[in-house]
């Protein structure tokens, strides 16, 4: 198979599967309201349908992409799409709670393999000139996902209900598994001879679990005391990894090379920035506004749509010129987005909301695919798998930030209440509240992103 056509294929399986998560993720905001609804779920237990899944995914990220790197790309890629769309189906025949959620789980274990080898997929087959565009093309098919997944979702939640959703997810699940058993025979296994230590990946989710579920549980007493624990694991996975040939996850990564870091704490801002909006504005459409999920999930189209518009753009422009002074004028615009839309009250217009989610979608589509690029580009092809991880594990935990970020404050302010009509004051003081805090985050990663110094060009 000529080279050329491994690459073609490789991005068209990554643009699938890039939209399948995204759409999910989207579509499954706009279904929050009538799942809580129908399985009685209080505001605060409802961002555990996203929570529990980010959680998971996170956890799994890195151990996945070592594992990938010394077995194969392709063989975890498509268990985690054989997994993720398993779980899909088990998500639509759920009655209880409970259920959902630990299926979520295991809905998160699938993303991680997903997610840790799409991005080193492609840039496995797509040298240094060209892979900013490819990152481009598989950032538009996640913005597609997300420009879709608010109005397909809101169709499919109005007229057959929130279960319909995880079973359009399956549909396209069984069609990328047909995909790559059919099309992909290829390996890429560069670390083939190094070894994994299941001791670290074990240290390495307890310290995400601990951090990540001791914030969502702040200000609390048990959030501080997991938030200290998870530090104390975090500890013992530091101290081994020093000892190790091949870590799990080199940590010298962090401290010797100035652009990897600085892009990863810039992303993982700009996610904690920006991830819980589109759960806020479906919360507001319809509990403040009084749209059904359909209308909701039109206003809420316009911000990916701007995404999947522009990143295509963004990632050529990283190709030509410097990746990361790009990502900055994207983090720049996404600031100003957040800080016009903490403006919104009861009577704010819908055209408004609009008008900020563009700005939102264009400041994020010139950030987004130009950061990964920096990321991509700044490691050896041996680390691949790694890197890939990290960039989702940046975009992981910056979405569960944002949601305990949200959570926290929804505690504070309303409680765990059902939403009413006659606690929407509430509602909007909480919201505005969160924007306020994402709109101060995002204005520190404009520096943290002009930090990060330049990519050398081989």
């Amino acid at each position: 198979m000529l080279y050329e056509e491994i690459q073609h294929i490789v991005l068209f399986i990554s643009i699938v599967s890039s939209f399948l998560t995204a759409f999910l993720g989207s579509a499954i905001n706009i279904a929050l309201p009538q799942i809580g609804s129908e399985l009685f779920i209080d505001t605060v237990s409802l961002t555990w349908i996203n929570t529990s899944y980010l959680l998971s995914t996170t956890i799994f990220l890195v151990p996945f992409g070592r594992l990938s790197d010394i077995y194969g790309r392709k063989k975890i890629f498509l268990s985690g799409v054989i997994v993720f769309t398993i779980s899909s189906l088990l998500c639509s025949l759920v009655n209880l709670y409970i259920l959902l959620i630990i299926f979520r789980v295991i809905q998160g274990l699938g993303a991680g393999m997903l997610f840790a080898t799409n991005t080193a997929l492609l840039t496995s087959v797509f040298p240094i000139g060209e892979r900013g565009k490819a990152l481009g093309v598989s950032v538009t098919a996640v913005y597609l996902g997300l420009s879709l997944g608010p109005f397909l979702g809101g169709v499919l939640t109005k007229n057959l209900g929130w279960r319909s959703i995880f079973v359009f997810s399956t549909i396209i699940g069984i069609f990328t598994i047909i995909l790559v058993l059919w099309r992909l025979k290829e390996e890429w296994r560069e670390a083939k001879e190094e070894r994994f230590y299941i001791s670290d990946a074990i240290l390495y989710g307890l310290t995400l679990a601990s951090i990540m579920y001791g914030f969502t549980k702040l200000p609390s007493k048990t959030g501080s005391y997991l938030m200290l624990v998870g530090i104390l694991w975090f500890s013992a996975f530091i101290y081994n990894s020093s000892k190790r040939k091949d870590p799990i996850l080199d940590v010298k990564l962090f401290f010797n090379n100035r652009v990897f870091s600085l892009s990863s704490i810039s992303a993982l801002i700009s996610y904690s920035a920006t991830s819980a909006v589109s759960f806020l504005l479906s919360l507001y459409l319809q509990r403040i506004k009084g749209l059904d999920p359909q209308s909701a999930g039109l206003v809420l189209i316009f911000q990916p749509l701007t995404q999947a518009i522009f990143s295509p753009l963004a990632g050529r422009f990283s190709d030509r010129f410097q990746p990361g002074a790009i990502a900055s004028i994207g983090m720049l615009i996404t600031t100003i987005g957040l800080f016009l839309l903490r403006y919104i009250d009861d009577s704010v217009s819908i055209s408004y909301i609009i008008f900020c989610s563009i700005i939102l979608g264009l400041g994020f589509a010139l950030f987004s695919s130009p950061n990964t690029n920096a990321i991509m580009s700044s490691v050896n092809k041996k680390l691949y798998g790694i890197a890939s991880s990290i960039v989702s594990t940046m975009r992981m935990l910056g979405q569960t930030f944002s949601m305990g970020m949200s959570t926290i404050v929804f505690n504070l302010v309303i409680g765990r209440t059902q939403i009413q009509s006659e606690n929407h004051l509430m509602i909007v003081n909480s919201i505005k509240l969160i924007l306020t805090i994402f709109t101060v985050l995002c204005f520190i990663g404009i520096f943290t992103s002009l930090s990060r110094g330049k990519i050398e060009r081989n």
